[in-house]
């Protein structure tokens, strides 16, 4: 069953924020555009890459009234070292979720069955809690956060646009589709 289109199961987990442990659970999420990005482990070699082109992101996503959450089976506190331990994660300002017990990882279907790790997946969450977009990829294939950004854009603009759709490659300001019966075959 696809989880696309499903809502948020309830979760409350500690992470680490800005310099400071917090609590965070699904009714946090509500309200707003939400990213859940899942990394295998602190300390690695893929994961790091990933997380410093997403915090180059962050204010571009924050300006757009997105939240981001990275996700590990890892807890706060590793967070909180690698955070301070390595340039590139010292540059995150958005919250790391601590997931030791792997409710949310289970939550969103990505822990690896027997390792206690989560795979390597993206989920984009509406402001009700439904999941509007997923991307899981192989152990070794980083993430791109522009092309997250592009993706988030055109789900932020098909809520505000009811009956329009955004085509392959559309960026924002491009032209949209209208799907109807005059299209069938045209396209």
């Amino acid at each position: 069953m696809s989880i696309i289109g499903t809502s948020l199961k309830p979760f409350s987990v500690q992470a680490y924020r800005q310099g400071k442990f917090v609590t965070v659970s699904d009714a946090d999420v509500l309200g707003k555009w939400a990213i859940f990005f899942f990394y295998p482990a602190d300390f690695t070699f893929v994961c790091p890459t990933e997380l410093e082109d997403l915090a180059d992101q962050h204010d571009t996503f924050a300006r757009m009234g997105v939240e981001i959450y990275s996700v590990s089976t890892d807890t706060h506190f590793s967070h909180k070292a690698w955070h301070d331990t390595s340039p590139a994660i010292g540059k995150i300002r958005f919250t790391m979720l601590g997931d030791p017990a792997g409710t949310v990882t289970n939550n969103f279907g990505v822990m690896r069955e027997g390792q206690g790790l989560a795979d390597r997946a993206t989920f984009v969450v509406d402001p009700q809690g439904v999941i509007q977009f997923t991307e899981i990829t192989s152990e070794g294939v980083g993430r791109n956060a522009m092309e997250l950004l592009r993706k988030v854009k055109a789900a932020q603009y098909i809520a505000a646009h009811p009956g329009e759709v955004c085509p392959a490659k559309w960026e924002e300001g491009e032209e949209t589709l209208a799907p109807s019966l005059d299209l069938v075959g045209k396209i």
